[in-house]
C-alpha cells in the first residue's frame, strides 16, 4: 500500500467536517452531518457523554491506562503500570498487536475494536451508509498518541510520553484502533475512507510544557499511525486546530493536514519548499476557514467574506502550473475545528458555512 496519496483522490473543494457536535442525539447529530457534507459524511462524536470525549473515547484495551467511573463527569483516566497483572495484560497485548499485523481481520474482534458503548455514533454511521448511494468518501478519527500520552497522566502528574514502556504501547494501540475503524468504514460503503489523527496537543510544541520532546521521534510516531491507516486502504489525515511545527507534519507520511487557515494560515503559507513537495506528491489541504473558536466570529462571516478569504490566501500559494483551480482540486472546505463546544446556533452556522463555501468555490473554478 502507498504511504502517499499520488493524487488517486481528488479533494475538489468538497465540504468536510470534524467530529464533535453539541447535541445529545447520535441520529439528531448525523442528519445535521448529512444535510452539509452528503459526499463526504463522518461520524460523530458528542462530548456531552464523558466517555466519548477524547481520551476516554479510544482508551479501551490499552493496559497501562486506567479509569475510574468512566461514565461520569467526575470520573478518571490515568497511566498506572503497577497493577497486579499489568506484565501479563501488557504481553497479551503485544501479541494481539502482532496478530493483528500479520492478519488485519483478527482486529474485528479483538482489544482494537471501539465500543458502541463510545462509539455509538460510528455504529450508526456505518449502519446508515448502505443507503448513502452518492458518496465520494466517509471520514473517521481517532485521537492522537500525542495528544493522549501528553493529556493523560500518571498519579504523580507525569504525562505518559515519558515513559518509554506506556509511549510505545499507546502509539500502537492509536495505530490498530485507527486501522480498525478505517476496515470497519470501508467495507460499509465501498468507497475510500479519510482517517484523521487528531492532536490538538501539537498546538504546544515549543513550550516549556513540552521539554525534551524530540520531533524526529514524533515524526516517527504520527508515521507508525498515519501507515497502518494506509496499510488498511485508507488516507491518513492530521487534524491540529491551532499553531504547530507545520515541518514536522508536512514532512511526514500523511496525506491530509487539517489546520485552522482562519487564525493560523501566516503561520503555514511561508512554508513554501515543504509544501511544495507536500502538495507535488498528490496530499490535501484540508483548509479550515470557518470559524469555530470564538462565537461573535461565527456571527461576523457569511459565505461571500470566506469564499474572499480563501481566495486572498490560495493565491500566495499559486507557482508555475498550480494555479487557483488546482489548489481547490487539492483542497477541503473544513471547519477550523469541532462544533462541539458551540452554541448549537453557532455550531448549525458552522456548518452551513461550510457546504456553502464549498458550493460557492466549487461552482467558481470547477465547472469544467
Amino acid at each position: 500500500m502507498t504511504t502517499k496519496n499520488d493524487g488517486l483522490f481528488s479533494a475538489a473543494g468538497l465540504p468536510l467536517l470534524i467530529g464533535s457536535v453539541p447535541l445529545g442525539s447520535h441520529r439528531d447529530a448525523l442528519e445535521w452531518i448529512m444535510k452539509a457534507t452528503p459526499e463526504i459524511p463522518l461520524w460523530p462524536q458528542l462530548p456531552s457523554n464523558p466517555l466519548e470525549r477524547m481520551m476516554p473515547q479510544f482508551s479501551e484495551g490499552i493496559p497501562c491506562i486506567r479509569e475510574e467511573n468512566p461514565g461520569e463527569d467526575a470520573g478518571r483516566i490515568f497511566y498506572d503500570t503497577s497493577w497486579a497483572g499489568f506484565e501479563e495484560d501488557m504481553l497479551a497485548f503485544y501479541e494481539d498487536y502482532l496478530a493483528a499485523e500479520e492478519n488485519p481481520g483478527f482486529m474485528d474482534e479483538s482489544r482494537f475494536a471501539v465500543s458502541r458503548e463510545r462509539a455509538a455514533g460510528l455504529y450508526l454511521l456505518g449502519e446508515e451508509l448502505p443507503g448513502f448511494p452518492d458518496l465520494h468518501a466517509v471520514k473517521g478519527q481517532v485521537t492522537g498518541p500525542f495528544t493522549m500520552l501528553t493529556g493523560i497522566k500518571d498519579k504523580e502528574g507525569r504525562a505518559g510520553y515519558y515513559n518509554e514502556t506506556v509511549c510505545d504501547m499507546v502509539v500502537k494501540g492509536i495505530r490498530m484502533k485507527a486501522a480498525w475503524q478505517t476496515r470497519f468504514l470501508g467495507r460499509r460503503c465501498n468507497r475510500r475512507v479519510i482517517m484523521f489523527i487528531d492532536e490538538p496537543a501539537l498546538a504546544g510544541l515549543g513550550s516549556s510544557a513540552f521539554i525534551g520532546v524530540d520531533t524526529d521521534e514524533l515524526r516517527r510516531q504520527i508515521n507508525e499511525v498515519a501507515e497502518g491507516i494506509q496499510q488498511a486502504g485508507g488516507l491518513a489525515g492530521i487534524h491540529v486546530c491551532a499553531n504547530t511545527d507545520w515541518s514536522l507534519l508536512l514532512g511526514s507520511k500523511i496525506d491530509v493536514l487539517s489546520f485552522d487557515a482562519y487564525g493560523y494560515f501566516d503561520r503555514l503559507a511561508p512554508l513554501s519548499e515543504e509544501l511544495d513537495a507536500y502538495l507535488g506528491r498528490g496530499s490535501i489541504l484540508a483548509w479550515g476557514g470557518v470559524p469555530t473558536s470564538k462565537v461573535e466570529d461565527i456571527a461576523g462571516e457569511s459565505t461571500e467574506s470566506l469564499v474572499a478569504l480563501w481566495e486572498r490566501q490560495m493565491k500566495s500559494l499559486v507557482k508555475g502550473d498550480r494555479d487557483i483551480g488546482s489548489l481547490l482540486k487539492s483542497c477541503f472546505i473544513t471547519p477550523s475545528c469541532g462544533t462541539g463546544s458551540l452554541p448549537e446556533h453557532s455550531a448549525r452556522k458552522v456548518l452551513d458555512l461550510t457546504r456553502a463555501v464549498s458550493l460557492e468555490l466549487r461552482a467558481r473554478y470547477l465547472t469544467d
